[in-house]
């Protein structure tokens, strides 16, 4: 029979888009405040507090001067006749369904477009901030609710005109990329990374915000933690000040690891999920936040940017970190200029007579009597990459371009696809490449990713390699275990027995979300004592697990480490009910808590954030369709399907549901649509194959059936299903055969025994 045993209640998003608030610049401001005062210090422990940078400067001059001007500085401002870079002389932006005019009146600056959704016609809007300065500059409104919305047509500095940031796209107001939505929401989408110490506050009964910060950009207490201790020892004489460890700062940025560093920047330089207000006294990542894998959408599969990706993702990927380098080997870390011009950088640890030679790079140094672009090393290593339409952005993976890798899985590279060389067909850049360094390449990890993407079955033991390989970056691991969790098998299951164990908590992590353990004694005997961990990210996803598990399979500790860790999980859930996921995995919590009512009620929220993102209403209509709802649920999971056509998993479960209200025609189409996309699940073919037999269509239903077979030979309901079709054909001698391996497998059932003597007569 046609069974929903597999749904999309695993469903995780693991990062959002930090969709197009990128961290840009402005001019040093004469005037930083909080949108409602200074940050409540009951946030901050009594022991350090913040305390602005002028107290920093009184003694680091240095440092301050560095700083100013800054990126980092330049985060974000107040929009005055200083900072505002943009044409607000009453020029009119039309294009893609925007118009905009930019206007003043008197101080203020203006914007007259469409406003949001109930609201039609043009408003005029004030903006409040500045929010970049080069490449680009976008503007803050503040609305209502405490909301700050960043207005979508930006200017671009070095052309001097307005531009729309999704050219090719008519956005209206109802969709959550307008520039009215949660999409381009200040408050959640950007502010913690362009201010210091700040709170979000959102308030998910009344939907709106108390946001509150100690300096308005990004200021010296954002990387060293709250000062007050330190400022406290340093105010005493030199001849008695105490010994204080890091001399009373909070963080530590010298005389540690690289990783330390890293993962000192990585808050704000990488695509990740906020676990809650970013707290600026801890330097473990996975206990404020969690980077996402090289999703598909997200990363190309051998690794480099795609989307909002930043640079943390690219870089923990490079032979560079795991040799020791860090973000501030290369970039100052006040000015955040490059240490050295051209090649100097690398040129720091690399030799200039092996590689600064065209020997190595095949490029002349000079080109018309200019420095050469192709004798750089980023222009090979670190290619470019336009985002925000203007703004090219380095990934920080500094690998070796491969054109043969751009051949075979449609990745760029830094020779033609997104070089000097564009002009060039690919093959042009492949035979030059061959005829440099040789035929010969060294097998790359993209090509497995990029196979366990598609599901393929071969694709199964070259992932369980790449998730135990320690030599691989962590990310890389991590992403080939989340792969992993589309294979079934015994040596799948093992493969994440042990990343239950691993040292590095983002494989823990992925371990504890994809575990296929469905013996519930054995996942509590694994997975709680991850209640424990020492990274907060690991915790909550045991938590997530481990939900509903019936008390008796705990001891008294563990289930109040799991009370205590799911309340986390709520409030961790809760902090970001802004966003669609947040009220997706509410969702998915409630239902495993067997409370369909809240379940509901947090899926809905999910989809009201943001109707075109398909889990939450996928997962929604099995919850309707488990209490009879079947219309309902058909009309939530075709929108899903609408909005997301290459999801096989909700054509998966529009199939199942189909067949189950009797419309098979339709349930065989949906199903076998669903088998294509999931190749690797041998459960989705033979589901299709009961559903095509019954709808008559037997060519068909027959391969669906023998390709669940192949992929599980040892399941005997897929056997005996496929033996039984075998049989109304007359074909005999298989179906022997297939009895004999059902009765291999499970002496003790009838059917096998059933088959052999229905072939014997």
């Amino acid at each position: 029979m046609l069974t929903r045993s597999d749904s999309l209640s695993r469903w995780r998003l693991t990062a959002l888009v930090a969709a197009g608030l990128v961290v840009a610049s402005c001019p040093v401001h004469l005037a930083r405040e909080s949108l409602r005062g200074p940050a409540p210090k009951s946030r901050i422990a009594a022991e350090a507090t913040f305390v602005g940078r002028k107290e920093c400067a009184r003694c680091h001059e240095k440092a301050t001067k560095a700083w100013t001007g800054s990126h980092h500085d330049q985060a974000m401002t107040e929009a005055t006749d200083a900072t505002v870079r943009g044409d607000f002389s009453g020029v009119v932006f039309e294009g893609d369904g925007m118009r905009a005019r930019f206007f003043r009146e008197g101080t203020k600056y203006l914007i007259e477009t469409n406003g949001p959704i109930g609201n039609p016609g043009l408003q005029v809007f004030e903006v409040a901030y500045t929010f970049g300065w080069e490449p680009l500059q976008q503007y803050l409104v503040r609305f209502p609710g405490g909301r700050m919305q960043a207005f979508s047509v930006a200017w671009d500095v070095p052309e001097r005109r307005w531009f729309f940031l999704y050219p090719g796209k008519r956005i209206p107001p109802s969709d959550w990329l307008h520039w009215t939505r949660n999409s381009q929401n200040w408050n959640g989408m950007c502010a913690e990374c362009h201010s210091t110490n700040l709170v979000k506050g959102f308030d998910p009964k009344t939907n709106s915000y108390d946001t509150t910060w100690s300096e308005v950009d990004v200021s010296c207490e954002a990387c060293h933690g709250p000062g007050s201790r330190h400022v406290a020892w340093a105010d005493v004489p030199p001849m008695g000040r105490a010994r204080v460890e890091n001399f009373g700062l909070v963080m530590k940025t010298s005389g540690i690891t690289n990783r330390e560093l890293v993962e000192l920047c990585a808050p704000c330089h990488s695509r990740r999920t906020e676990l809650g207000d970013y707290d600026h006294r801890r330097s473990e990542l996975l206990d404020n936040h969690l980077p996402v894998l090289l999703a598909e959408g997200t990363y190309y599969p051998d690794g480099q940017i795609l989307d909002e990706d930043f640079e943390y993702g690219s870089f923990v990927q490079s032979k560079m970190f795991r040799m020791g380098v860090r973000c501030i080997d290369c970039h100052d870390a006040h000015s955040l200029k490059l240490r050295k011009e051209g090649n100097g950088v690398c040129l720091q640890c690399h030799s200039a007579p092996a590689y600064d030679d065209p020997r190595h790079h095949f490029h002349r140094k000079e080109w018309q009597g200019r420095p050469s672009e192709g004798a750089l090393c980023v222009s090979c290593h670190m290619p470019k990459s336009p985002f925000m339409v203007v703004h090219l952005r380095a990934d920080h993976s500094i690998r070796v371009p491969r054109p043969d890798l751009t051949k075979d899985l449609g990745v760029p590279n830094a020779c033609s696809q997104s070089g000097c060389h564009a002009d060039k067909p690919l093959s042009w850049s492949a035979a030059a490449y061959d005829r440099w360094y040789g035929t010969a390449r060294k097998p790359h990890y993209g090509t497995v990713l990029a196979a366990g993407r598609k599901e393929e079955p071969s694709a199964r033991t070259d992932l369980l390699r790449l998730a135990g390989d320690n030599l691989s970056p962590t990310l890389v691991r991590a992403t080939a275990l989340s792969l992993l969790g589309r294979y079934q098998g015994d040596e799948v299951t093992a493969a994440f027995r042990r990343a239950l164990l691993d040292e590095e908590p983002l494989i823990r992590r992925t371990a504890v979300s994809e575990a296929p353990i469905q013996d519930p004694t054995e996942r509590v005997a694994r997975l709680a004592p991850l209640l424990a961990d020492p990274f907060r990210a690991v915790r909550l996803e045991a938590a997530s697990a481990l939900a509903g598990t019936p008390p008796a399979l705990l001891k008294a500790y563990q289930q109040e480490a799991l009370a205590t860790a799911l309340a986390d999980y709520v409030r961790a859930m809760e902090y970001s009910l802004d966003f669609s996921y947040a009220g997706h995995n509410l969702g998915l919590l409630y239902e495993k808590q067997d409370d369909p009512a809240r379940a509901e009620e947090s899926y809905r929220r999910a989809i009201a954030v943001d109707e075109l993102w398909a889990p939450p209403k996928a997962n929604l209509a099995l919850l309707l369709a488990r209490q009879g709802k079947n219309g309902e649920a058909e009309k939530l999971l075709r929108e899903a399907l609408d909005t997301s056509p290459h999801e096989a998993q909700i054509a998966y479960s529009l199939g199942l549901l189909l067949a189950e209200t009797g419309k098979m025609e339709e349930a065989a189409a949906f199903l076998s649509r669903a088998a294509s996309g999931m190749p690797a699940n041998a459960r989705a073919a033979y589901n299709a194959g009961l559903a095509l037999v019954r709808a008559g269509h037997d060519a068909e239903a027959e391969k669906m059936l023998r390709r669940a077979v192949e992929l599980e030979p040892a399941n005997y309901d897929f056997l005996f299903a496929f033996a039984d079709f075998l049989l109304r054909k007359g074909r005999l001698a298989e179906v022997g055969s297939l009895a004999d391996r059902m009765a291999a497998i499970d002496p003790a059932r009838p059917e096998s025994g059933q088959l052999k003597g229905m072939v014997g007569r």
